[in-house]
Parts: structure tokens; sequence; C-alpha cells
């Protein structure tokens, strides 16, 4: 789910890489078309299933597609997410209830698909596709974080279920990478008024890796990098401090120094043709508007 671009997209691929056999599910219907045709020369076998996650009949017809084309699925995972940045009151209901409706609701109806068919099958591995934020929230990502924790907090109730119920053969993993150069802030809703962006970003590829990783060896909860573990080590410590902490880094970047950008709702309601890649070039972006700002204080 979720596999047109970021981190959806580095994972199909690499699975591809790897001659597996994917289901690539998101939006972008013609884009889906172009990772299935690099999938399928790399010698793996895709299936396009074009869907949105917010639709729990479009997330049990991937369901459907996928058993009758594969016949069983060892690994589900639930990558599709928006993002929306800015003032919690300056950032309209229709986009934070559609943040609700993609990354909470979303994961909840593909979770529920994924372990109704695991419990048939007797096995199985969920990656859900948390954040550093489900364990600390960061200021201007007020809804995002709301939902990032009900993601980790899902995952780890449903773990105690399957541990009740007898099902040890089925895993419930929750990834938490630190702030990541995709298309992720080219695609968030963003009424900060500045350009999207966060300090230190990792690259991509660090959390795909740790994604396929965890698809062949489950944990409970996985953070990706070192920043990310520092932060949900010190949040358990020191909670406050460390909120505080990051809520200064982000209004550093993100108000203070971010160049001026207009109010967007991104792909929240609707899909984008840009921020097609694994990559985005944010950080590349990010070191240009730091050496603009440097020439407009001398």
């Amino acid at each position: 789910m979720g596999a047109s671009s970021g981190f959806g997209r580095g994972v199909a691929e690499q699975l591809g890489e790897y001659q597996a056999n994917v289901v690539l599910a998101a939006r972008r219907s013609e884009l889906l078309e172009e990772i299935a045709g690099r999938i399928e020369a790399a010698g793996g076998i895709a299936l396009v299933v074009p869907m949105d996650i917010s639709n729990p009949e479009d997330v049990e017809r991937v369901t459907k597609a996928a058993v009758s084309r594969y016949g069983n699925v060892d690994v589900w995972i639930n990558m599709a997410g928006v993002g929306a940045i800015g003032r919690f009151w300056d950032i309209p209901l229709e986009d934070q209830a559609r943040l609700v409706d993609v990354n909470l609701k979303g994961l909840i109806y593909g979770s529920h698909a994924a372990i109704t068919l695991f419990r048939k099958q007797g096995h199985g591995t969920l990656i859900n596709m948390g954040s550093v934020e489900s364990d600390s929230p960061i200021a201007y990502h007020a809804a995002y974080a709301a939902t990032k924790a009900g993601v980790l907090n899902l995952g780890q109730a449903i773990n105690q279920e399957l541990r009740l119920n007898g099902h040890k053969n089925i895993k419930v993993v929750t990834i938490k990478p630190w702030a990541t150069d995709t298309p992720f802030w080219r695609h968030a809703a963003n009424y900060s008024g500045g350009t999207p962006r966060m300090a230190a970003m990792d690259p991509p590829e660090k959390v795909v890796n740790a994604v396929i990783r965890r698809s062949l060896r489950p944990r409970k909860q996985a953070a990706v990098g070192g920043k990310a573990k520092a932060a949900v080590f010190f949040h358990r410590l020191f909670p406050h401090f460390t909120e505080r902490l990051s809520a200064n880094i982000a209004h550093k970047y993100q108000i203070e120094n971010a160049p001026p950008a207009p109010s967007t709702s991104g792909s929240v309601h609707d899909a984008m043709e840009g921020g097609t890649g694994v990559d985005d070039g944010v950080r590349e972006r990010m070191k240009k508007e730091k050496k603009q700002r440097r020439k407009q204080t001398r």
C-alpha cells in the first residue's frame, strides 16, 4: 500500500531485485504500471491494483486480487500516508480529518484485512509505517503525530491479541523512521508559510532496507537510524524536554528559516503528478535555500 513513491516505491523495487511476487497498490495507476515494469525487468512479478487506502472496499479488492494471483500473502506492508504542516489552528479541519482517514483509519482497514487473511493462512507479517512521532510528537505536525501514535498503539494491541489467541506465526511490526528525504514533504498539506522541511533528514534507503529486514526478521517496533533511536530513547526518559527540544528545532527550520511558500492542501485529498521518486532532493534544496539566506543576510 502506498507503492507509487517514497518508501513504498523503494521497497517495491527492492523486492523486485529479490525476484519477489509483489502487489502494487496506490492512487496513481499509471505510475504503478511504470514501477511494475521495473520490477518485472529485474526478474520479479508485479500485480497493479489502483486503490485508495481510506476506502475499505478498495482494501478488500486488493486482498482478493492478491490471493487470486498468488494464493497467499507472506508480508503485507501499509505505507500509504499523508502529512499536514503548520500551526494546528491554521490547518483546515477537512485536511486534518483526511489525515485520520488515510494514516489511521486506512491502516486499520489494511491491518484488519491482513490479519484476517493471515489467520486463515496460519502465518504472515504485517508492517505498518509509523514514525519517530509515534513516540515523540513534533510541533507543527499535530494531526500527523496523533495518527502515528495511533498506528503504534494499534500494532502493539494487535500483537498482544495474537499472542493471547495462539497466533504465534503472525507478527505486526511498526517501523519508526526519522524525517526522511522523500516526496512526503512535497505532497504534504502546508500552511506554515514556508517550504516544507526538517533538520538532518535521513536518506530513504535506510528505511527501505529496514522494512525489508523486518519483513524477514520481525520485531514489534523498529526505530530506524541513530537519530530515531535517540529520539525514542530520550523521550522515554525526559518526555517534556525532548518534546520542547524537537519543537524548537522544528520552529527554527520550518517557521524562522524556511523561504516563503503559499498554502496548499498538497496531495492530501487528490493525488499529485509530481513527487514520483524514492528520494525527492529535499536535502539538496535545503542546502541551496541556506546559501541564499546567507547571501541575503550579508
